[in-house]
C-alpha cells in the first residue's frame, strides 16, 4: 500500500471520548470528613497556582509544574506528590482560559473566581477495583468504595470503549457521596460514503432528505425560547425588587427552570436520529458550512430585540455540533457545503423561488414549481455536494424531481413529512406514523433508522 492512502486511512481514524458520571454509594462520616479535607487542601493548590499563573502569563502545564513542584511537595507532604501534578494541570486550563478571554475584553476582574472545584485524579492516584468499587490515594492512605453503577455506565464497559487514565471526583455533602467523572475513549475508523443525507437546520424544525424523501423534525425551539423567556422576565422582576440584582435565591429559581436541559434534550435526540439513519444507509452526512457565531450575521439588519433572542437562542451551531459529535461516535463522515441561497434557488431550475408575505412555500421563477423552502434547501444541499465531489460517494446521475405544476401533487417531492416533536421524542428511529404539512396523517413505508 502507497504512503498516499496510508496517511488518508488515517486521517479517517477519529478518537472519541465520553465522560460518564458515577456516584459512590453513601460514606461513613469519618471517611467523608477525609475527602473533605483532600478537596479542601486541593482547592488552596488550586486557587494559588491559579493567581500565579495569571500574574505571571504562564499558560503551559509543564512550565507551571517546573516552577511550583517543589513548594508544593513542601506545602502539602502529606499528599502523594501526583496531586502536585494534577493541580498544576487544573490551575494551567483555568489560567489559559481566562488569559485568553481578558484578551479578547469579556474577563471580569483582575483574577477568575473558582467556584466549583473538582479534584483532578491521573493513572497513580485512583484505579478501579472490578467495575463495581474505585480506590483513591489520599493523605491517609488508599481508600476504597463502592460504585453504583447504572445502565449508561455499563453500556460503555460492555461496548468495546477503553477507560481513560484520568478521572474527575467531586463531592456531595447533602448525600455524603462521591461523584466520578469518568473518561472512555475508542478509536473509530469511517467509512466510505455510498450517498449524502443532507440536513438543514431552522429555527423550529429540523429538515432531512432520505432516499428523495423529505422529512421535517418539528422542534418547536420558538415556542420553548419565547416561553422560557417571559418566565425569566417575571422571575427577575420579581425577585430584584426583593432580593436584589445578584441574588443567590434568584439564582436558583432560574436553575429549576431547566430550559438548558430540556433543549439540550432535544439536539441530542434530532443527532441521534440522523446518524443512525445515515450509518444504516452507509451515508455522508451533509450540512452547512457555518461560521463561529452564525446568529451575529442573522441579526445585523433586526431590530426586534425578541426576534434577535431567538435567534440567538436557536442554537444552529450547537445542533451541528451534536450531530457532529455523532457522527464521530459511530464513523458517519461529515461533508460541509456552501449554504448561500440554498433555499432561495429552484434545484431544478437553478432560479430563484418568490416566496409571498413570508410563506414557506414558493413558485419556482423560471418553471413555476410549489416548493417549500426547507425542502428546496435540503435538495441544493444534496446537489452541492455532488458538485464538489465531497468523498466517494456514488453520484445519483441529477435528482428525480416532479416538476408539475400541481400544488403538491401526489408524486411531488416539494413537500416535507411532517413529524411533531411528540412523535419523534419518544423514537430512536423515525417513526412509521407522521404527519405531513397538510395536516393529514400518513402511512411511511419504511423507517429511517
Amino acid at each position: 500500500m502507497d504512503s498516499g492512502n496510508s496517511l488518508r486511512r488515517l486521517r479517517r481514524v477519529a478518537r472519541v471520548t465520553r465522560t460518564v458520571i458515577v456516584r459512590t454509594a453513601p460514606l461513613p462520616r469519618r471517611l467523608f470528613r477525609v475527602f473533605i479535607e483532600l478537596e479542601d487542601m486541593y482547592r488552596s493548590m488550586v486557587e494559588g497556582l491559579t493567581m500565579y499563573a495569571v500574574s505571571n502569563n504562564v499558560r503551559s502545564f509543564t512550565r507551571l509544574k517546573a516552577l511550583k513542584y517543589r513548594e508544593l511537595r513542601s506545602l502539602y507532604p502529606q499528599l502523594p506528590s501526583h496531586y502536585a501534578y494534577t493541580a498544576c494541570q487544573d490551575a494551567a486550563t483555568r489560567a489559559k482560559s481566562f488569559l485568553r478571554l481578558r484578551k479578547r475584553g469579556l474577563a471580569r476582574g483582575d483574577y477568575p473566581e473558582i467556584r466549583n472545584i473538582s479534584i483532578w485524579l491521573d493513572d497513580h492516584l485512583w484505579r478501579l477495583n472490578g467495575y463495581t468499587a474505585v480506590s483513591i490515594a489520599t493523605h491517609v492512605g488508599w481508600v476504597t468504595i463502592e460504585l453504583e453503577p447504572h445502565k449508561q455506565y455499563w453500556r460503555y464497559v460492555n461496548g468495546g470503549w477503553r477507560l481513560a487514565s484520568e478521572a474527575r471526583v467531586k463531592l456531595d455533602g447533602r448525600g455524603r457521596q462521591l461523584v466520578i467523572y469518568l473518561t472512555f475513549v475508542r478509536e473509530v475508523e469511517e467509512y466510505e460514503p455510498r450517498g449524502y443525507l443532507p440536513v438543514d437546520v431552522n429555527e423550529s424544525n429540523v429538515t432531512i432528505l432520505v432516499d428523495g424523501t423529505a422529512y421535517l423534525l418539528e422542534t418547536n425551539t420558538e415556542r420553548v425560547v419565547l416561553g422560557y423567556y417571559y418566565r425569566r422576565k417575571a422571575i427577575q422582576e420579581r425577585y430584584d425588587s426583593l432580593y436584589g440584582v445578584d441574588s443567590g435565591i434568584k439564582g436558583r429559581a432560574m436553575r429549576k427552570l431547566k430550559e438548558r436541559e430540556k433543549r439540550n434534550d432535544i439536539k441530542w435526540k434530532i443527532a441521534n436520529i440522523i446518524v443512525r439513519a445515515a450509518r444504516e444507509r452507509q451515508y455522508a452526512i451533509v450540512l452547512e458550512r457555518l461560521g463561529r457565531n452564525p446568529a451575529n450575521g442573522m441579526i445585523k439588519r433586526i431590530g426586534d430585540k425578541q426576534l434577535r433572542h431567538r435567534i440567538y437562542q436557536a442554537s444552529f451551531r450547537g445542533i451541528q455540533r451534536a450531530i457532529e459529535e455523532k457522527a464521530r461516535e459511530y464513523g458517519v463522515p461529515i461533508a460541509y457545503v456552501n449554504p448561500k441561497n440554498t433555499s432561495r434557488l429552484c434545484p431544478i431550475h437553478n432560479a430563484p423561488i418568490v416566496y409571498n408575505n413570508s410563506s414557506r412555500i414558493g413558485k419556482c421563477s423560471a418553471g413555476g414549481e410549489l416548493w417549500h423552502r426547507d425542502v428546496a434547501a435540503v435538495w441544493n444541499l444534496l446537489l452541492r455536494a455532488h458538485q464538489g465531489d465531497v468523498g466517494n460517494a456514488q453520484s445519483p446521475g441529477g435528482p428525480t424531481l416532479d416538476g408539475s405544476r400541481v400544488p403538491f401533487g401526489s408524486t411531488a417531492t416539494h413537500e416535507p413529512i411532517g413529524i411533531s416533536k411528540s412523535l419523534w421524542a419518544r423514537w430512536k428511529s423515525l417513526p412509521l406514523q407522521a404527519v405531513g404539512t397538510n395536516g393529514l396523517k400518513r402511512v411511511i413505508n419504511y423507517e429511517i433508522a
